[in-house]
């Protein structure tokens, strides 16, 4: 194997991934509040019912709920991602690169 040619094919790869994640939003809503993040845990808007507006410390807790569980859901898309390439690589699974440690 030619590792320049598996050097630049891994940095192509990891280009599009970074353009998919930047196109990909993932939602997720805590009683009436809605987070929407890309697959950078970039926070792309917020939503609020208005059923949701009547209890501030509510909305305020339903928030940091709603963004921590977006956030989580963008970085396991993330991890999804990244383990695609490196099984394709040849590097990830148990005898690879990175495989076994």
């Amino acid at each position: 194997m030619n590792k320049f040619k598996d050097l630049y094919q891994l940095q192509k790869q990891a280009k599009e991934i970074k353009k998919k994640l930047q196109n990909t939003h993932i939602e997720a809503e805590v009683e009436g509040v809605t987070a929407v993040v890309d697959g950078q845990q970039e926070i792309i808007s917020i939503s609020i019912t208005d059923e949701a507006h009547s209890n501030k410390s509510k909305v305020e807790s339903n928030l940091v709920k709603a963004l921590n569980k977006a956030i989580k859901r963008s970085q396991q898309f993330g991890a999804e991602q990244m383990k695609d390439v490196m099984g394709d690589m040849g590097l990830g699974g148990g005898g690879g690169l990175l495989g076994g440690q």
